[in-house]
């Protein structure tokens, strides 16, 4: 039977797959262009605008704190499948591969937040939303170290497990997020 914690994700995740999907039809392969730094900013940008709306400041464009999240689920996936296949100024998928790489991506996430959230008792759960923000942020400024170091770290996780836990921070942001809409 599945946890209560793993319908909210799938639910979450369907929301980002669908907007993904839009995009894409908005937009085309457009992102395989940018290079790893550049999808990182981009996730930067997304939570760095949900911590200015978490602490007050004045909004000046409708997108809501849900809506960033997604985003930087997606990109977050974006990057993982940059990670996996380069960046290309003119190779342009077939987008049901592109989507199938998504999708893996999001199984992954998945997987490691399951094992985790049994090591760790659902922790999250009590935690607030604005801690999900500083520790993503708190990610995007240890994979610009490794950028910086060309990849290499001593004794820490590479770039593919900090954006991991983004994307699972990201998915309970919308999860607690959900729950108090309801």
């Amino acid at each position: 039977m599945e946890s209560v914690t793993i319908r909210q994700y799938k639910e979450q995740a369907g929301g980002c797959r669908e907007i993904f999907i839009k995009k894409n039809k908005d937009y085309g392969p457009s992102w395989r262009i940018m290079r790893i730094p550049t999808l990182i900013d981009q996730i930067y940008i997304k939570a760095n605008r949900i911590r200015s709306i978490e602490i007050g400041k004045q909004q000046m464009i409708d997108d809501d704190v849900p809506s960033e999240f997604r985003g930087i689920i997606n990109y977050c996936a974006l990057t993982l499948i940059q990670i996996e296949h380069g960046s290309a100024l003119s190779d342009n998928p077939e987008f049901e591969e592109v989507l199938k790489l998504y999708d893996s991506y999001i199984e992954k996430a998945l997987k490691l937040m399951n094992k985790k959230n049994h090591d760790y008792g659902e922790a999250w759960r009590n935690m607030y939303v604005s801690s999900y923000t500083d520790l993503i942020l708190t990610k995007i400024l240890r994979i610009r170290s490794i950028i910086e170091n060309e990849g290499k770290t001593n004794v820490s996780e590479g770039i593919d497990a900090n954006l991991f836990d983004m994307m699972n921070y990201a998915f309970f942001g919308l999860i607690k997020l959900s729950i108090h809409e309801n």
